[in-house]
């Protein structure tokens, strides 16, 4: 029973990362309708850059800030130099291929400015024990971020003005609304959500392919909540936590990509537009 409990907890910490994610590709489809796979290379350099502001100052919580601005500097920088040219171009797949395309350029710089070898990143609190401060931690941050990412969206008029850009940009527009600067501003927030999970999910080491498999299971988790349902993402995040950890506890870590798959096949062959997402007609 004990065993099956830390299985649980450390799904449930794992989930969280897996949702930050998710909510974070999430917040970006249903702006711009684009699935930005340089997320995790974004997040990566978020990082790292938290990585050498601590070594220089000594304080990991300044590196936290620090990651957390340059989460919101380049997913805006991206947006407005990268995608927007694109996003008006005749082929839906433009934007996609200039976010693999960055992908590829952001992770090949890390390892030319920072080397492929492990570097030491240490946790925000201690790791040992269950549920130890550090899951607690993953778990608390990653609500909190919710929470308010739900409150800016619902209870705000800046929310009711991203929500209008995102949803009808032409009437938006007709109303007064800056939708460009709108949707920069939803990049940045993804792009700050994204760091978080990236600085969640990189310890104890830190390089250039370490969050490849976060990032596969957290789009995993996007696709099993919807892409058009933030609650969903937190819940498919869950979801993937679980049965990653669950898997890995009880049949070993080498079949938990392959659990992941067959949870998100399942998903797909049930509800292929994802479990928490409301069927839509369409006239034609």
């Amino acid at each position: 029973m004990e065993h099956f409990l830390n299985l649980t907890i450390n799904g449930f910490a794992n989930g969280a990362i897996f949702a930050a994610l998710a909510l974070s590709l999430i917040i970006i489809y249903q702006a711009t309708r684009v699935v930005n796979f340089a997320q995790p290379a974004l997040a990566l350099v978020a990082a790292y850059t938290a990585m050498a502001v601590t070594q220089a100052s000594g304080s990991y919580w300044l590196g936290f800030v620090a990651a957390l601005v340059c989460g919101l500097a380049s997913g805006a920088l991206v947006e407005r130099v990268l995608i927007r040219p694109v996003q008006s171009s005749a082929s839906p797949l433009n934007p996609v291929i200039v976010t693999l395309g960055l992908l590829l350029l952001l992770m090949g710089a890390v390892g030319m400015i920072w080397g492929n070898e492990p570097h030491s990143f240490g946790y925000a609190f201690d790791y040992r024990g269950r549920p130890s401060p550090a899951d607690i931690w993953a778990v608390v941050s990653v609500a909190l971020a919710a929470a308010l990412l739900f409150a800016l969206y619902r209870l705000t008029p800046l929310g009711l003005r991203m929500r209008a850009a995102a949803m009808r940009p032409e009437i938006a527009r007709m109303l007064g609304v800056r939708v460009g600067s709108m949707l920069t501003l939803g990049w940045g927030i993804a792009s700050v959500i994204g760091a978080l999970a990236g600085m969640l999910a990189a310890p104890p080491f830190l390089y250039p392919n370490v969050l490849d498999t976060i990032f596969v299971l957290g789009l995993a988790a996007a696709v099993i909540g919807g892409l058009d349902n933030p609650f969903g993402a937190i819940l498919g995040g869950l979801l993937m936590g679980l049965t990653t950890s669950y898997v890995s506890g009880y049949f070993g870590s080498e079949l938990t990509a392959l659990a992941a798959l067959g949870v998100l096949i399942v998903v797909l062959s049930v509800r292929p537009d994802g479990l928490f997402t409301r069927p839509t007609a369409r006239k034609v």
